[in-house]
């Protein structure tokens, strides 16, 4: 009886034949290491069920935990002390915008409270952790150096943490500014540069680019002074602070010469 070959039909060859016989052979193989790997995992898993239905639990408990604590006490923590907190804005705004002889009165209440209600650093003490304690501690440090009161002011502000545009390089500036008054150039120098580089905006980083560059002078430092008044000519014209750049860094310059 004759043979049906489809056209183009070429039967294998020995070689052909045991190479097909040997890749069935390592799928086998694999698929058998798998089944092995997958009973071994459910033995392991039979035989640990116990301990990981602890840590399910544990875990579960951590997270339910934090969920309520944040619920439950962070939350009405952090609206308590932002309410504290009002009063004692008020009393340092109306230091900084007030009659100046009555100012250190001001920001003495502002810092200790008054009417019944906590200064800021009772704020610091009575809520550490929430977001109200933190800005106090910003409050608070300028109010010491409002107050030329350095050393309490740098304690202050150095606590201060913050990613803001404004109030980081401002907090930064400060303790610049109590350094320097309490004739530290070198720390303050330092605190000034921190001031400029932390936040890029037009408004504080030409501040203490030049504050920074008047002190680089101070301690004879020409060379650094003309970076940072070059920095603020080229980057923030329009700023305040250029108008003062020209007479800074001719100082600057003949300094170098």
């Amino acid at each position: 009886m004759a043979t049906y070959k489809k056209r183009g039909y070429k039967p294998k060859s020995k070689e052909e034949e045991v190479e097909q016989v040997e890749d069935q052979s390592t799928t086998a193989e694999v698929f058998n290491t798998l089944d092995e790997g997958a009973s071994k995992t459910e033995e392991w898993v039979a035989a640990n069920q116990k301990y990981i239905f602890i840590f399910i639990g544990v875990v579960a408990f951590i997270v339910l935990g934090y969920l309520g604590y944040q619920k439950l006490v962070q939350e009405p923590k952090e609206q308590e002390a932002s309410n504290e907190m009002f009063r004692a804005q008020q009393y340092f705004n109306d230091a900084v915008t007030g009659n100046e002889k009555i100012s250190d009165s001001l920001y003495g209440l502002a810092l200790n409270g008054g009417e019944g209600k906590y200064g800021f650093i009772e704020i610091i003490e009575n809520y550490g952790g929430t977001k109200a304690a933190n800005l106090a501690n910003y409050y608070a440090g300028f109010s010491y150096l409002n107050m030329s009161k350095y050393e309490e002011a740098i304690a202050y502000l150095d606590e201060f943490k913050s990613d803001d545009q404004m109030l980081g390089p401002l907090a930064l500036g400060g303790i610049g500014d109590a350094f320097a008054q309490l004739d530290q150039p070198e720390q303050a120098l330092s605190y000034y540069v921190k001031a400029a580089e932390t936040k890029t905006n037009s408004l504080t980083t030409p501040k203490f680019l030049l504050k920074a560059a008047i002190t680089a002078l101070s301690l004879d430092k020409a060379d650094v002074a003309i970076t940072y008044l070059e920095r603020i000519k080229e980057e923030f014209p329009s700023s305040v602070e250029a108008n003062q750049v020209e007479v800074h860094l001719g100082r600057a310059k003949a300094a170098t010469n």
